[in-house]
């Protein structure tokens, strides 16, 4: 019984390395994926010509860049906190993930005025979640 206890104590240990381990190879991946969008926003500014130029494609492409960025930084800040997430990263990647699906699909006015209202409540969720009851020490 104590052998089998003693491979208990350990699980948790073994899986945070797991985890950590998943989600540096995540941070990997997203850290290549920033870099490459980052090239295509450099490319399409600098060498696209101006009938080759499609705005909405540049904000849909500018969005996703700003939602890769946020989930790097939230893996940073997780194995900065001592293997924590703050909530309020979450709730900016909710903000944005949603402004740029009403920039890519706004034929719907109802849609985006629902949209909106998802918004306004992410971002009362971000006041509260910022508030002095909620704050933890960093």
């Amino acid at each position: 019984m104590n052998v089998l206890m003693k491979y208990i104590k350990k699980l948790p240990v073994f899986l945070q390395m797991i985890l950590n381990i998943s989600l540096f190879l995540v941070g990997l991946v997203l850290s290549f994926l920033l870099l490459k969008e980052t090239w295509s926003i450099f490319s399409y500014v600098f060498l696209y010509t101006e009938a080759d130029k499609n705005y909405y494609e540049f904000t849909e492409e500018l969005l996703v860049f700003f939602l890769y960025f946020e989930f790097i930084a939230l893996i940073v800040k997780y194995f900065k906190t001592n293997f924590h997430f703050p909530l309020r990263y979450f709730i900016y990647i909710g903000i944005t993930a949603v402004i740029r699906l009403i920039i890519v699909d706004h034929d719907d006015a109802q849609n985006t005025f629902w949209w909106s209202i998802a918004i306004l409540v992410m971002v009362g969720s971000l006041l509260i979640a910022n508030s002095k009851l909620l704050k933890r020490e960093s």
